[in-house]
């Protein structure tokens, strides 16, 4: 039940309204189409790339590249299959939040209905996450959350077994993900957005796995190869082409995570393919520039190269750690996911907290520049005799041209295609939006360093058995004085379920809990398929005391 608020808070964030919920107006388009198709071929050639080279190894008889070379093609993968079947154990079984929420929903009149989801696991220590729903003139929906026969759920597990030991894991989320994208563009209201949401949802799993298996194994299938070019003196077209792959697949996953990211939001603009395709020639370049580095080093100092691998992996885990990551279900998942981040930073820049990164970034670019230039300084000094001057030349050049037109790319998307615009200077950033406006008195003093993307102001519903009956916003932050009336924007939509979910938004890393948790995940999908209307979510703001107070009255 809604309380009535007469909305007196006055922390300056309140004051910014929140973005319209821009999910609805998204469709799968044929660029997406072809973007997922794109995916599936850089899977196919980095892993066939892979296998095709450890076996002309085997054949030429060099036993120890054939045995690196496969070790880190199988165990990689295998890890990924691994937590893939484990999400997909979780997700097919049938757990009581699904049946709870399938029965609240079903059972909902035209005033309310509630249905409380225990989640707190995973979500701090001890704090409570609840998926609340409520309907505001609602009719109940067909329940169609029925259980499948037997033998078709055994032919599921059966079919999926054989999927994930034959390592295609990858293959079947991709395809299923075209399909439910397909599915959505043919379909009309609300089979389409279920189908959209559903998208999304495989999308942000694939996305994660693929990323997590690139860095597993294309990063260190790309130092490899550069290692045994560089000693060997020559280059073999097969170890060319398993290189160019791994790095290809490299840059291609960190930026298609953050173009899932940022559409699976509804508080953030989506990013366009040309942004995409500038991020992926930005990390091409600093990518190639590291491994290059790496290589170099690799080649003349083995054991050496291995301390300052596990050196700066650890310091940048501990980097990660101290920002308190909430990300996974479990403790002991949150650190596998930190070290595994740690691992990715030990390559590339990847962003994984909100709000202003400049001088993270900064800090990190400036240490990754001074270890390539100190890593291959260190090989040009101590090269064997089999290297050149020329030859030794060469490669410095390439690793500084490489990095260079990396950061130049970087820039080009700060500065030019970045979502939220250019990279804006201190205060909040003012977007312009037909249906927005953002106000801030002119003397209220904002901190320099906020998140560029404000939580958003909770919308609330009345109750219709306090009397009006009409369904309206009554949570309202009151403007301070001398600050400008707002511009008039459309009434947010009040019908239909809202799931309120009792926690803040996650601002590290930036993905919502509905995404990481998958028991809000699968109610949400119950309540999608049984409701008529696709319901809203709603997470508590980070206001002040007050505000968090009079939330807490609703729920």
């Amino acid at each position: 039940m809604a309380a009535k608020s007469d909305g007196a808070a006055v922390s300056p964030r309140s004051q910014i309204p929140s973005r319209p919920d821009r999910r609805p107006a998204q469709r799968y388009s044929p660029a997406d189409c072809c973007w997922t198709l794109g995916a599936l071929l850089v899977f196919f050639s980095d892993g066939a790339s892979d296998l095709w080279l450890a076996a002309d190894y085997y054949l030429r008889r060099e036993y120890w590249c054939f045995a690196l070379t496969l070790v880190f093609v199988i165990a990689p993968s295998a890890v990924v299959q691994v937590l893939s079947f484990r999400w997909f154990a979780y997700d097919f079984s049938d757990t009581p939040e699904s049946g709870t929420a399938t029965a609240a929903v079903v059972a909902a009149s035209s005033v309310a209905v509630g249905s409380d989801l225990d989640a707190k696991d995973g979500f701090g220590d001890g704090e409570r996450g609840a998926g609340r729903t409520a309907g505001a003139g609602m009719l109940p929906g067909p329940a169609t959350g029925g259980r499948a026969r037997g033998c078709c759920r055994v032919f599921v597990w059966l079919l999926q077994a054989v999927v994930h030991t034959l390592q295609l894991a990858q293959v079947w989320r991709y395809v299923r993900a075209l399909y439910l994208g397909v599915q959505s563009r043919w379909h009309r209201e609300p089979e389409r957005r279920h189908y959209y949401w559903r998208m999304m949802f495989e999308s942000a799993d694939i996305s994660i796995l693929r990323l997590l298996e690139s860095f597993l194994k294309s990063a260190p299938q790309l130092v490899l190869q550069l290692s045994i070019m560089t000693i060997a003196g020559h280059v073999l077209p097969l170890q060319g082409l398993s290189a160019s792959a791994s790095l290809m697949s490299l840059a291609w996953m960190v930026a298609s995570y953050q173009k899932v990211l940022r559409d699976s939001r509804d508080d953030k603009l989506p990013m366009s393919y040309k942004a995409v395709m500038v991020q992926i020639l930005w990390h091409l370049f600093t990518i190639g520039a590291r491994a290059l580095a790496f290589a170099l080093f690799a080649s003349v100092f083995q054991l050496y190269f291995s301390i300052f691998i596990v050196a700066h992996w650890c310091i940048m885990t501990f980097w990660i750690i101290q920002g308190e990551t909430d990300f996974c279900m479990s403790k002991w998942e949150e650190i596998i996911y930190n070290m595994m981040v740690g691992i990715v930073y030990v390559f590339c820049w990847f962003n994984v907290k909100e709000g202003r990164t400049r001088y993270r970034m900064l800090t990190y670019s400036l240490t990754v520049f001074i270890e390539n230039v100190a890593l291959t300084a260190a090989w040009y000094m101590y090269r064997g005799p089999r290297n050149s001057d020329f030859y030794a030349v060469v490669m410095v050049c390439v690793v500084a041209s490489s990095y260079a037109l990396g950061t130049f790319f970087m820039f080009v998307y700060y500065c030019l295609l970045h979502p939220d615009g250019p990279a804006p200077g201190w205060g909040y950033v003012m977007e312009k939006q037909a249906a927005v406006e953002v106000l801030v008195s002119p003397t209220s003093s904002l901190p320099p360093d906020v998140v560029s993307s404000p939580p958003r102001t909770l919308q609330r519903t009345k109750d219709r058995e306090q009397g009006s009956g009409m369904d309206g916003d009554v949570f309202q932050v009151r403007p301070p004085r001398g600050a400008r009336a707002p511009v008039p924007h459309p009434t947010p939509r009040t019908e239909g379920l809202v799931i309120r979910i009792d926690l803040p938004r996650k601002s590290y890393p930036a993905w919502d809990a509905h995404y990481i948790d998958r028991r809000l995940r699968k109610t949400i999908l119950v309540l999608e398929s049984a409701a008529p209307v696709a319901p809203r979510i709603q997470y508590r703001c980070l206001g002040t005391p007050k505000e968090v107070m009079e939330y807490e009255t609703t729920v």
